[in-house]
């Protein structure tokens, strides 16, 4: 028989969690509140050190609020999104929305957070030219900031690369990243329970009110959006909510 778009998807290989310290490194203020926020909650939960790093600060995201007033907003709405899912650490690296491009300079700015936090595991969006069958086109920014991200992590172990961080910035190499796991991403082959930590997620979206409103999603409930992902991530492992990362391994041939 000829395999259909009704077949199910394969199951999801629980992530790995013996780790102490995670990056998460994305475009924009929400990107991580749709769908991996929960997650976050979870590590942290477990006393592991998790730091945000946005790149652009949003400002472009709000069509009724001039950039300048949106990204202090943004920033707010972040900062407190953070602290709701246990992160207390979010940099704002403000390279300009809706206009990234991946190259070197893109690279650059992630090597040197990557250097300044010294993280295990790096988290960031999908970068995937689309969200998968029925799932919308990927947004320009998510993908040059995820395509830099894999760069960076490998540009941040040799000092050579950048080296004016190490030599006058004072940024020490760190090739200490194993894997850069990509949250919603078609491809994923892994995921993370968040039944405990559902709600807490939603929190975090929820946080973001000044820009959802601005979207003009009046009917739009968080809780029911992240569910309808959750739950049918959640099939994939056995349990009621799960979201899925795309692994990549930064070790020897990954």
């Amino acid at each position: 028989m000829t395999e259909t778009s009704s077949t199910p998807p394969p199951p999801l290989e629980p992530l790995s969690e013996d780790w102490e310290r995670m990056l998460c490194v994305v475009a924009h203020p929400d990107d991580l509140e749709f769908g991996a926020a929960a997650a976050v909650a979870r590590w942290t939960g477990q006393g592991k050190q998790v730091a945000y790093c946005m790149v652009t600060s949003g400002e472009a995201g709000i069509d009724g609020l001039e950039p300048e007033k949106s990204r202090g907003v943004r920033e707010q709405e972040q900062i407190t999104s953070a602290q709701l899912v246990g992160v207390d650490e979010v940099e704002f690296l403000r390279l300009p929305d809706g206009v990234l491009e991946y190259g070197v300079d893109l690279r650059r700015s992630i090597a040197a957070v990557v250097r300044m936090y010294r993280p295990e595991i790096v988290v960031t969006g999908n970068f995937r030219d689309s969200f998968g069958e029925g799932g919308g086109l990927n947004q320009a920014d998510h993908i040059a900031t995820g395509r830099a991200v894999l760069d960076a992590v490998r540009d941040a172990g040799n000092r050579w690369v950048f080296r004016d961080q190490v030599e006058a910035g004072g940024l020490e190499p760190w090739g200490g990243v194993r894997e850069v796991w990509a949250a919603a991403s078609p491809l994923a082959r892994h995921g993370v329970d968040i039944t405990d930590t559902f709600d807490a997620g939603v929190a975090s979206l929820e946080a973001h009110r000044a820009y959802i409103d601005g979207l003009g999603w009046e009917d739009f409930d968080p809780a029911e959006f992240l569910e309808g992902m959750s739950r049918a991530t959640g099939q994939r492992m056995g349990v009621a909510h799960a979201t899925a990362f795309e692994v990549f391994s930064l070790g020897w041939g990954g």
